[in-house]
């Protein structure tokens, strides 16, 4: 019988282990979902629209200034209501714990079975309405909803099969080095 020479096992038993740390993914599989829903989170944010409560009134000039001669007629934005927009675009979060630093990082992610759930949530009373709709106050017309939520679902749906082949890649390159 003929004879193979010297077998050097060290890097099959380094293989070996690369591999057991390949089986202990959850915290892998958590950090995905994390992006995924900063991601949403950062489209849904970006395409909440932002109520303006201003309105153009006309206004007669007192004196000569760098645009209007004196008692010549301009229009003017004023918010009379002294409200200010973008309550329901600061709305928006994710679950979270309160002791990380990096929101990212800090979304809490449940797990039940095989699925990871984080919720992305906005409590203003009036999200739903803006969301999906709402009949006008004196009831006889409809306001289109701006599906900002639903838009941005199915653009991430779009994105995500991207996102996280780019992710498990960086991690077995990390794991195989």
């Amino acid at each position: 019988m003929g004879r193979l020479g010297n077998i050097d096992i060290r890097n099959l038993e380094k293989f070996r282990d690369e591999l057991n740390n390949l089986q202990n993914s959850d915290e892998f599989v958590e950090a995905c979902a994390r992006e995924l829903a900063a991601r949403l989170l950062r489209l849904v944010v970006k395409r909440t629209p932002v109520g303006d409560y201003t309105k153009e009134i006309v206004v007669t000039a007192k004196r000569e200034g760098k645009k209007h001669k004196k008692g010549e007629k301009y229009t003017k934005r004023v918010n009379p209501s002294g409200k200010k927009g973008g309550t329901l675009k600061r709305g928006w979060t994710a679950g979270k714990s309160a002791s990380a630093r990096d929101y990212a990082e800090s979304m809490r992610v449940n797990h039940y079975d095989d699925t990871y759930v984080v919720e992305i949530i906005n409590p203003v009373e009036y999200a739903s309405y803006v969301e999906y709709g709402h009949r006008t106050p004196n009831h006889r017309g409809w306001v289109i909803g701006k599906f900002m939520m639903t838009i941005s679902e199915k653009e991430l749906r779009g994105i995500a099969p991207r996102v996280l082949e780019n992710k498990i890649k960086k991690h077995l390159r990390s794991c195989f080095k």
